[in-house]
């Protein structure tokens, strides 16, 4: 799964992140630590990587990073609410400067007509700036949404250096 290309983009992260004093942590469900897996792949990144966070079943969401349960009751575990929650959790919970969150429906089950399979709720919190979400549909089987999601939360954090 940690494909070449993944770790290349993993590495110029960390290299970018490096460079500017930036530490990073993951609160990850769908992808089960697979973000903080391709950081840590590379050597050298614990000067840049605090912590990860899985957060798959909806009590870790709110043990681990803080969700809480009636949000999650309210708009599901897939969704932007959550996203954003877990990665402001992530990083009050850490001592990280940006955080990033995933959140989605890898398949092959699971999904529904609203939610359907490959949806992945992205969350993004810096630490003095408001807290972005997004959203994408990835083709494919659970691999291959899995990595498209690893590359996807890598991308966003680097737009947001």
């Amino acid at each position: 799964m940690l494909s070449p290309a993944l770790l290349d983009q993993a590495a110029s992260l960390l290299d970018a992140c490096r460079s500017r004093g930036i530490r990073l942590a993951t609160a990850e469900s769908c992808t089960g630590g697979l973000i903080a897996a391709a950081l840590t792949a590379i050597a050298g990144s614990s000067d840049v990587v605090d912590r990860g966070f899985i957060a798959y079943s909806n009590e870790a969401k709110t043990e681990l990073v803080g969700v809480p349960p009636d949000m999650i009751a309210r708009h599901g575990a897939v969704s932007e609410a959550v996203a954003r929650a877990m990665a402001t959790g992530a990083l009050v919970r850490s001592r990280a400067t940006i955080a990033v969150s995933v959140t989605g429906i890898a398949g092959p089950g699971g999904g529904s007509f609203e939610k359907p399979v490959g949806l992945i709720w992205f969350g993004l919190a810096q630490r003095d700036h408001s807290v972005a979400a997004e959203h994408h549909i990835f083709p494919g089987d659970r691999t291959a949404v899995r990595a498209a999601a690893v590359a996807q939360a890598l991308s966003l954090i680097r737009t947001r250096l």
